[in-house]
């Protein structure tokens, strides 16, 4: 995951005993920005936080390289703790943690030293749209506008490394897409390390190039970010990326699977199927609906791989139907506000490409 160009690299192992399990966690961070995804409580803020200088780990180290240079945060064997202050590591928190009791302009001024803090201070509020809220104090703002402040202010600072932890958590879904977009734009202009932490996949996966998957202080899987969600290789890892659809097989050839959850549904892999392959997930929105015509052209071939929707339990969202078939498999698919009636959508055969079968080790859930 290191920079192809040659800049920054975050190194990190870090192991910290917390009260009901251990932390466990190692990784590199450079060209992009770097997610880590994993559910509340799972050690993702206290991995900021040992980058950060804010807590100690048990053991371990961080080091942060640029190019040919190497700085060492924290080692233990050596014994070098770089105090927070000294990292050039900049933390948005959740809450942001603005100076309540200071206005915008005083906050952003607040991470610059020297004799350009005022002309870095006008650079900021211009560059994040904070022109005309200088004399403001952060509980007169929004919570957009008080995440704009908080980045604000880590950039004047001039930081080698931006942390994000769950930057978006407390934000209603509109808000959280606008500043997604403005925090992406902000990111690929960086040239720093950044890492965000966060619950939400999505988010994850619109802004990070590279991904760890993380659960009770592990990581469970750790790469590209597309590649994982095409090939998240574990059952565990399945869930997380928000595959539902997951069942216990029984291999029945070198390319042909039942799917034992799913009523016995002989399926056709486009891959062989190794003899680690314990289960088979299929992503909601991959079926192709089918008439019976289409179906008829199918039937006949191993790769069919068709379905019949008969009687299904339907539920109608705002612009999807979820669809759950008699066999426990679950399909969504998109529909427009204006309508409310499924009879027209819901197709008598579904059939699943080959290609999208995942293929996966571990015990479903």
């Amino acid at each position: 995951m290191e920079n192809e160009t040659g800049g920054f690299c975050l190194e990190a192992d870090i192991k910290k005993q917390l009260k009901s399990f251990r932390l466990e966690l190692s990784f590199q961070a450079g060209g992009g920005c770097l997610g880590i995804l994993g559910p509340s409580g799972c050690g993702k803020s206290m991995t900021l936080k040992s980058i950060a200088g804010i807590v100690t780990p048990d053991s371990g180290s961080i080091i942060l390289r640029n190019g040919e240079s190497r700085r060492v945060l924290y080692d233990s064997r050596t014994g070098r703790n770089e105090r927070p202050q000294a990292r050039k590591v900049g933390y948005l928190f959740q809450n942001y943690a603005l100076f309540p009791n200071m206005t915008v302009e005083e906050n952003i001024a607040a991470g610059v030293r020297g004799r350009e803090r005022r002309k870095k201070t006008g650079e900021m509020l211009e560059r994040f749209g904070l022109v005309g809220l200088e004399k403001r104090y952060p509980l007169q703002l929004s919570g957009g506008q008080q995440q704009r402040v908080a980045l604000a202010r880590i950039m004047a600072y001039e930081p080698d490394v931006i942390l994000l932890d769950e930057p978006f958590s407390a934000m209603d879904t509109h808000l959280r897409e606008k500043l997604r977009l403005e925090l992406q734009k902000i990111l690929k202009e960086y040239g720093g390390v950044s890492v965000l932490v966060t619950h939400d996949r999505d988010e994850a996966y619109q802004l990070c190039r590279n991904m760890v998957l993380m659960d009770q202080g592990k990581a469970m899987a750790a790469g590209d970010t597309r590649e994982l969600f095409q090939n998240p290789v574990t059952c565990k890892a399945a869930r997380f990326t928000g595959c539902k659809n997951i069942s216990r097989i029984r291999r029945t050839g070198e390319h042909t699977l039942q799917a034992l959850d799913w009523g016995g549904l002989e399926l056709f892999a486009d891959r062989p199927i190794g003899d680690g392959i314990t289960a088979v997930g299929i992503r909601a929105h991959d079926f192709e609906p089918l008439s019976q015509g289409e179906a008829d052209r199918w039937k006949e071939r191993e790769d069919g791989n068709l379905i019949p929707v008969r009687e299904p339990s339907v539920s109608e969202m705002p612009f999807e139907w979820y669809v759950t078939l008699e066999n426990g498999l679950w399909w969504k698919t998109e529909k427009s506000i204006h309508a409310h009636s499924a009879g027209e959508v819901i197709p008598p055969w579904l059939r699943i490409p080959p290609s999208a079968l995942i293929l996966l080790t571990g015990e479903p859930e």
